[in-house]
């Protein structure tokens, strides 16, 4: 049986502004919901929880580090080898 979960749940399991999961929604990073009635809107408990995983798997990897040669101020000199 698929479960699914209301608003008020959902900010208990993702700390994020409503403003912000919406966003997320609308650029396909959050997943998305879906309307049970008209006036009731949810979202898959196990969607969210695939997510959640998920942001864990990529917190873990190392974050690269920015590309300074595209440095507009103060650009890093290579160093020609002799």
């Amino acid at each position: 049986m698929q479960r699914t979960i209301r608003r008020d749940e959902l900010r208990k399991i993702v700390p994020l502004a409503d403003s912000t999961i919406y966003e997320m929604e609308r650029r396909g990073e959050f997943p998305k919901r879906f309307n049970l009635t008209a006036r009731c809107v949810v979202w898959d408990l196990a969607e969210v929880e695939a997510w959640i995983q998920a942001r864990k798997q990529a917190s873990l990897q190392p974050a690269p580090g920015p590309d300074v040669r595209q440095r507009r101020t103060r650009p890093v000199q290579t160093v020609a080898a002799t």
